[in-house]
Order: C-alpha cells, then structure tokens, then sequence
C-alpha cells in the first residue's frame, strides 16, 4: 500500500468515526489540558469522556477491547476520587498539593503498576478473546497507576500517562480507532506538557 493510499484510509476512517468517539475524544482532550492547568474541570470532562470510551471498547470494538473498557470504569471511579482529595482543605490550604512522590508512595504505584499488569494480562489470557493481551494490558497498568498519583497530585503521573500513551497510540490503530489514535498522540503531548508544567509548579512551592 502507497502512502497515498495509507492516508486516505485515514482520512476515511476518520470521517466515518462514530458520534460517540467524538464526544469521547473532545471531553478527554479537554480533561488533559485542565489537568496541564492544575483546574478541577480535569474531573467533571473527563467523566464524560471516559464513559463513552468504556462503551466504545465494550459494545463496539470488535474482538472488544476488554481491559481499556474496564479501565474506562476504573478511570470513572478514580474520576470521582480525585474530584474529592482535589476539593479537600485543611486550614484553608489543599489537603493535595501538586509534589513529587515519597518513596512510600512511589513504591505503592510501582508495586500497583506490577500487580495490575499481570492481573490484567492473565485475565485477558484466559477469559477473553483479546488478540492484543500484552499491549492491552500495558496500557491498562501504566494508565491505573497514572490516575492513581493523579488523584494525589504526584508530578510522577505524567511519566505514567507518557507511558500509558506511547503504547496505546499503535494499538488504536491497529483496531482502527482513528480518532483514538490521533487523540492519544495529543495526549502524549499534553501529557509532556503537564509534567513540565507540573515540575515547575512542585519547585516553586518548596522555594
């Protein structure tokens, strides 16, 4: 196939994506860059826009896309959360501040990321018909560990979500989710934003 030919399919897969996916799209996008801005409308955008995604991977993606539908719900959950640990005050001062992670909370997002991954790729192994089980579930753990230190306002949670993207990015494509695809390489971008916007923000509150 010419290259030509390559991007016209693109094109195409692009302008047949379904209602669903856009929204999805649009509301996520819109939650990364509010979470670039440490704004609390990272939670209520992004609830919407990870709703429709659970629906997508589950009733549309053909084989389904089990873990991303599953994580979508996680992502609902966690959504929810941090909507709360963000909102909480103590003296007038965030419970949360935007910091880098202690060693304990370090340790318990790696030992997450590990459980999750396996937990995840053994399941997929097993009890589905997921012909994408190790990218599947990489994206998955890297993505349940993000949101987590997300929630705690861990600068480290952009290098999961740089992560997390990097390898969804060929998956959607593979599955073409065009749309997704493109949506994901904004995020990766985003994502390298907000950690440097993040960095700077942890640096300039322990001066």
């Amino acid at each position: 196939m010419t290259f030509s030919q390559y991007f016209q399919n693109f094109v195409n897969d692009i302008v047949h994506t379904r209602w669903q996916e856009w929204i999805s799209t649009l509301s996520q996008l819109a939650s990364v860059w509010y979470a670039r801005k440490n704004n609390i409308l990272v939670y209520p955008t992004g609830i919407i826009g990870v709703v429709l995604a659970a629906w997508i991977y589950f009733f549309i993606a053909s084989p389904p896309l089990y873990a991303d539908a599953v994580l979508n719900i996680y992502y609902l959950m966690m959504s929810l959360y941090g909507w709360y640990q963000w909102t909480r005050k103590k003296d007038n001062a965030v419970v949360y501040p935007i910091s880098w992670c202690g060693q304990k909370e370090l340790v318990n997002g790696l030992l997450l990321f590990a459980v999750s991954w396996l937990g995840i790729w053994f399941l997929l192994h097993y009890f589905t018909d997921s012909n994408t089980q190790v990218l599947d579930s990489l994206v998955s753990a890297s993505a349940v560990t993000a949101m987590w230190w997300m929630a705690l306002r861990k600068v480290e949670n952009w290098l999961a979500w740089m992560a997390s993207n990097v390898i969804a990015i060929p998956l959607n494509f593979y599955k073409g989710f065009m749309l997704f695809t493109v949506m994901y390489v904004v995020f990766l971008l985003l994502a390298l934003a907000g950690y440097l916007a993040w960095k700077k923000l942890a640096r300039q509150q322990n001066e």
